[in-house]
C-alpha cells in the first residue's frame, strides 16, 4: 500500500512510519516540524527513516491547501493516517483559535483532499479528551460526548464529527481512534511521564497537581501501533474505537513506578487541580478486540522499565 501519514515526524507518527516502511509498504511523512517542542527531537525520531528507498519527506502544514494538493496530485495514496494536530489539553485552554485552526480546519483540509482524489480509507487520531467529564467508566465509544471540558478535547470531537460527514457524503472509509495517554520511546518531552522522569532524575521538583488520585489509562506505544495497524487493514465504513490498556494508574502510583525504574526519590511539589484536567480516562476497549483483534500486550511496570531505558540512552547520546 501507498500510505500518507501526516504528523509522521512526531511520537506516535514515527512509530508507525517506521512499522509501515519495515513491512514494505511505501510512505509519505508529511510534518511541518512546528516549534510546540524542539523540532530537532522529530528529526531524530525519523533518522532512521531518511534514506529508505520506500520512505519520502514531504515538509509542510496541513493548513497549507495549496501544498496539501500538490501532495495528493503527485501521490496515488491508498489510506491517509491523520496524526498530525496541535497536542495538549493545557495550552488549548491559552490558545484555543489556533487549536481549531490547526485541529479541524487542517483535518476538513485533509478530507476535502481525499474527497477530491478519491482517496477511500482515512484513519483520524483522535483521543480520549473527547469524553470530557464523563462519570461513568470505563468509557465506551457508545458514550455521550457533547460535554469536552478543554478546546483540546473539542477540536478532536469536531474532527470525528467531520469525519462522519465526509464518510456519509462521499462514501469514505473511516476509522476514528481515540488514544489512551500514550507514552513510551519518543512521547513528547511535555507528557508526564516523560516530564516526570527528566526531573526526578534531575532532582528537580515534580509538579502534583490535585491530591494525587487522579487516574490516567495509559497505553504503551507498541500497542497503540498494533491497534492502528489494524485499523488500516480492517477499515469499512464509519467506526470510532477506543486504543487503551483496559487499566488505570494513579498519579501518585505513576510517580512510584517511575522513582523505582530511576532508583531516585521524587521532590513532590503539590499543587491545585488545573483546568481542563479529566479527573480520569478509562477505556472499554472491547469493539475494538472484537472487530481489530486488538489486544494491548504491555503492563506498565514493563512499559516505564522501557521507557526509562530509552531516556538514558538519549540523555547519554
Amino acid at each position: 500500500m501507498v500510505i500518507l501519514v501526516t504528523g509522521g515526524a512526531g511520537f506516535i507518527g514515527s512509530h508507525l512510519c517506521g512499522r509501515l516502511f519495515r513491512e514494505g509498504h511505501s510512505v509519505v511523512c508529511l510534518d511541518n516540524f512546528d516549534d510546540f517542542y524542539d523540532p530537532q527531537n522529530k528529526r531524530r525520531n525519523i533518522r532512521e527513516a531518511i534514506g529508505q528507498g520506500q520512505f519520502e519527506l514531504v515538509e509542510g502544514d496541513i493548513r497549507d491547501t495549496h501544498l496539501i494538493a500538490r501532495v495528493f496530485r503527485k501521490t496515488a495514496f491508498d489510506v491517509v493516517v491523520h496524526l498530525a494536530a496541535r497536542a495538549g489539553v493545557r495550552p488549548s485552554i491559552d490558545h484555543p483559535k489556533l487549536y481549531e485552526e490547526v485541529n479541524v480546519r487542517g483535518t476538513v483540509n485533509l478530507l476535502d483532499a481525499c474527497r477530491e482524489f478519491r482517496i477511500k480509507s482515512f484513519i483520524f487520531a483522535s483521543s480520549s479528551s473527547v469524553y470530557g467529564g464523563n462519570s461513568k467508566v470505563p468509557f465506551s465509544e457508545e458514550d455521550r460526548v457533547e460535554t469536552p471540558i478543554s478546546p483540546y478535547g473539542a477540536t478532536k470531537r469536531a474532527g470525528e464529527l467531520f469525519c462522519y460527514t465526509y464518510h456519509r457524503l462521499f462514501g469514505i472509509n473511516i476509522a476514528c481512534l481515540r488514544y489512551f495517554t500514550a507514552y513510551g520511546p519518543r512521547q513528547r518531552p511535555e507528557m508526564a511521564i516523560h516530564k516526570f522522569t527528566r526531573l526526578i532524575d534531575g532532582n528537580e521538583k515534580v509538579p502534583m497537581y490535585g491530591d494525587g488520585q487522579s487516574m490516567r489509562d495509559y497505553t504503551y506505544i507498541d500497542d497503540i501501533i498494533q491497534g492502528t495497524l489494524a485499523a488500516i487493514q480492517g477499515n469499512e465504513g464509519y467506526e470510532i474505537y477506543n486504543l487503551g490498556e483496559f487499566r488505570t494508574t494513579r498519579l501518585r502510583d505513576l510517580i512510584r513506578m517511575l522513582e523505582e525504574a530511576l532508583g531516585k526519590r521524587a521532590i513532590i511539589e503539590e499543587l491545585p487541580e488545573q483546568r481542563g484536567d479529566m479527573p480520569v480516562t478509562y477505556a472499554n476497549i472491547e469493539k475494538a478486540r472484537r472487530r481489530l483483534g486488538y489486544a494491548p500486550r504491555f503492563s506498565m511496570e514493563e512499559g516505564i522499565r522501557r521507557f526509562v531505558e530509552w531516556y538514558r540512552q538519549i540523555r547519554v547520546g
